[in-house]
């Protein structure tokens, strides 16, 4: 076992896109657990929109990154030494904290893993926070019923691929909005949606194409043109579910948005929500998709990026759309792969 541990810090916060000169990658000491915890060594670490947010130093649901501090985000490792009765050395496990190779964490915020029911990567993606935001989303404010329009944004990343396969078990006309032929490829051939449209073209006319009797459930990740290309086709009472709106997140200024006098004539439903809320759904989504991921029925993609030092280039690469579906950092050896 090394003696130091890899971590990344906020060295500034970003103004407007983020660049590799606000982060410091250092070399700390090895932590030690302290009694009711483990040092888990780093194995996969998730990177997510939601950090520009962390970093970004303003009032949130969540408290803000620090300066000097290891940048927030979620982890799958090994336990390497433990002082909770419940885990024992070799388990794998999610719960891990931060962009750095080593921590030290409670037991009781972990969460072990069984290798032999799917792979443990899964656990940052279709398994873990985002599969459970697509779950959350539709379920509690979408409500897609069978025969509707669903409209996914960013829909080959994580949340936007698990969204749009389950809208269209439930017998949906589920299109897609990507960045690029080769997603748009994926997303309907790979994933099985109606139809998946580059938002890089003409968006209106080919939404007005795709969508011919308008649009019932917009999930939203992205904002910016693409929401406002979407807005003026949701049906009466349709549903916009505001997931994320990652084209705006490095925006210094709000961008301006559609009008919502429209949002009272069509009685529309457009509600914010953070998966953190619905955590009690967990279970539930769990038992309904681990074995449709086992079965190969319900399908995803893993973007992985080998080493911590290349994080903060990889969630560059994130905010700027460059990632084809979950974006993941291998921090060290995956010991349930050969």
């Amino acid at each position: 076992m090394p003696e130091t541990n890899r971590q990344v810090l906020l060295k500034r916060r970003p103004n407007g896109m983020p660049v590799p000169e606000d982060f410091a990658i250092v070399d700390a000491k090895l932590p030690e657990p302290d009694d009711g915890q483990v040092l888990l060594r780093g194995i996969y670490l998730s990177l997510d929109p939601y950090m520009r947010g962390r970093i970004s130093g303003q009032r949130s649901y969540a408290r803000p990154t620090e300066l000097g501090e290891v940048i927030e985000g979620r982890v799958v490792g090994q336990v390497m030494r433990s002082r909770h009765p419940d885990f024992r050395e070799g388990d794998i496990a999610l719960g891990g904290y931060g962009w750095q190779t080593y921590s030290a964490v409670d037991g009781k915020g972990l969460i072990k893993l069984d290798a032999a029911a799917a792979p443990i990567s899964t656990a940052l993606g279709i398994l873990g926070m985002p599969g459970l935001t697509a779950y959350a989303g539709l379920k509690t404010i979408g409500q897609p019923k069978a025969g509707e329009t669903v409209v996914i944004s960013a829909a080959s990343g994580a949340v936007g691929a698990v969204a749009g396969q389950l809208a269209k078990r439930e017998g949906c006309r589920v299109v897609g909005i990507a960045g690029g032929a080769d997603k748009c490829a994926y997303v309907t051939g790979g994933l099985g949606f109606d139809a998946c449209l580059d938002h890089h073209g003409e968006l209106a006319g080919a939404l007005d194409a795709a969508c011919p009797n308008g649009i019932d459930v917009y999930f939203e990740n992205v904002g910016g043109a693409v929401q406002r290309a979407v807005y003026p086709r949701l049906n009466d009472f349709g549903r916009m579910i505001m997931c994320g709106m990652i084209a705006e997140y490095n925006d210094a200024d709000p961008r301006p948005g559609p009008s919502l006098v429209a949002a009272v004539r069509k009685r529309l439903k457009i509600q914010g929500f953070i998966v953190s809320d619905h955590a009690a759904l967990r279970p539930e989504y769990l038992a309904m998709a681990a074995p449709l991921v086992r079965s190969g029925a319900l399908k995803y993609r893993e973007d992985i990026v080998d080493g911590i030092d290349n994080a903060p280039q990889a969630f560059i690469g994130l905010l700027q759309g460059r990632n084809f579906g979950k974006l993941i950092v291998r921090l060290g050896d995956d010991p349930t792969r050969s």
